[in-house]
């Protein structure tokens, strides 16, 4: 038999049994929907770790001198975290000193970070802004380019000038028009607005245009945090080849800064946006080995149902198979008529899952700060589990078929 003409009499079968052939391959379709979703928003976090998260949190190819790790992954004993305590502080001078002894070609700024209010002369007021103190390099580290106005100078650093540079929300929020050249207040001292930045959008729900960007030495310093106390030092160099050096040149001259013996451990840490990374890299692959294995279950209830549906079938349509058998219906014909029945029936109920799960991948990403990315491979291993399952599930009751002997499946009522 061609295999056009099984195919078309699968279809004619699914049309005139619409009803039994969805709740045959329910669970086909359950399995595939979740399959596609769960693997659409480990795709999408994927990608949105990588491109957003590490490169507006961290930078590309930047090496970061911290006190404390920022990203902690698993179980702290109360002796770490005393002794992450007891740590000296990073200071701007420090950044200053590394900036001078560093050999490796890039670009350093330091930043210190705060959080609080920011007003303008009509009492407009927005809250939990992210206030940060940096350098004027800052901008380049953190690819921050600007909407309108420019950045701080080095001047305007230098000297601690009262000077901001504001994101989206807070210039949206306090004025109607432009901001530049008027007036805000931060914990009650005036600065001059001469930037504000494009805008970043947000990162699990959080705005990262809810900021404002001051020089570090500014009035800032020791009032929204520590005095002269740098948060964060990085190091961008331009080319990711470059980054273990720089990584090993900056925890060198950081060990001589603070005077540490050969044989004591550092009391700093160094983060790179790849070793933040490697966190969620453990727990996309546990995710991905594990949770579809949990999914499969469905698929496997599946595939008994679509095999008893096709025993089932196989019964009720014994003088069928009986009249084709007589007429000349050789086995082979009736193993891949019922073969192709059962991967038609359940390849449709894939393509069902696949709809259904990027509806639901997309209507968590448009509800949760959980993105969603659909990769073609993901939508082609939906289709084939969804084929492959019927086809396995087939296998019994089209051989059970093609072994009807014709006379008794003739008599057969």
């Amino acid at each position: 038999m061609p295999i056009r003409e099984a195919l078309w009499m699968a279809l004619g079968m699914i049309r005139a049994n619409k009803l039994r052939a969805f709740f045959t391959v329910l669970g086909t379709v359950v399995g595939v929907t979740f399959l596609l979703a769960v693997i659409t928003i480990i795709n999408g976090m994927d990608v949105y770790m990588k491109e957003e998260f590490a490169a507006k949190i961290f930078g590309y190819n930047t090496v970061s001198v911290v006190r404390t790790p920022d990203i902690v992954t698993g179980p702290v004993d109360r002796k770490t975290w005393l002794e992450w305590h007891r740590r000296p502080r990073l200071t701007f001078d420090d950044a200053e000193w590394l900036d001078g002894k560093l050999e490796t070609p890039g670009t350093l700024a330091y930043s210190s970070d705060g959080g609080g209010k920011v007003s303008n002369s009509q009492g407009r007021t927005v809250s939990g802004v992210m206030l940060t103190g940096a350098s004027p390099s800052y901008f380049q580290i953190r690819d921050l380019k600007l909407a309108e106005g420019r950045p701080f100078s080095d001047a305007e650093a230098r000297v601690g000038a009262p000077v901001v540079v504001i994101g989206k929300d807070v210039s949206k929020t306090l004025f109607d028009g432009s901001p530049v050249g008027r007036t805000v207040r931060i914990d009650n001292f005036p600065y001059r607005v001469i930037g504000v930045l494009e805008e970043q959008g947000t990162i699990f729900g959080f705005s990262l245009d809810k900021v404002a960007l001051a020089p570090a030495r500014s009035p800032m310093n020791g009032q929204m945090y520590r005095f002269n106390v740098a948060s964060n030092i990085s190091y961008k160099v331009p080319d990711a080849s470059l980054v273990p050096a720089a990584m090993s040149e900056m925890e060198g001259l950081m060990r001589i800064r603070h005077h540490l013996r050969p044989d004591q451990p550092n009391n700093f840490e160094l983060e790179t946006a790849d070793a933040a990374l490697g966190f969620w890299n453990t727990i996309s692959g546990f995710m991905l080995k594990v949770l579809p294995l949990l999914i499969g279950i469905s698929l496997v209830v599946g595939a008994i149902v679509i095999m008893n549906i096709m025993l089932v079938s196989v019964s009720e349509r014994t003088r069928e198979i009986g009249v084709r058998k007589s007429l000349g219906a050789r086995r082979r014909d009736i193993l891949l008529q019922f073969l192709i029945e059962a991967g038609t029936l359940s390849g449709a109920g894939g393509l069902l899952g696949i709809a259904l799960g990027i509806g639901l991948a997309g209507l968590v990403a448009s509800v949760s700060p959980l993105p969603a990315h659909v990769s073609s491979g993901s939508v082609l291993m939906g289709l084939a589990l969804g084929v492959g399952v019927g086809l396995a599930a087939g296998v019994y009751p089209a051989y059970r078929a093609s072994r009807l002997d014709p006379i008794v499946a003739l008599r057969a009522e």
